[in-house]
């Protein structure tokens, strides 16, 4: 391998994606994780597991 083959992998390698949608803000993502979390610990709390 060259070092320029080398560099053109690694230049493809960051533009490799997992997919999934695209949705760019992440503020409906932070909102549900931290209801999920008061959720929980109101769970736990009623069930006395803490």
């Amino acid at each position: 391998m060259t070092a320029t083959s080398a560099a053109g992998n690694a230049h493809h390698a960051r533009q490799a994606r997992t997919g999934g949608p695209e949705d760019g803000s992440k503020l409906m993502e932070h909102i549900a994780g931290w209801a999920f979390v008061v959720v929980f610990a109101m769970l736990v709390t009623q069930l006395g597991l803490l």
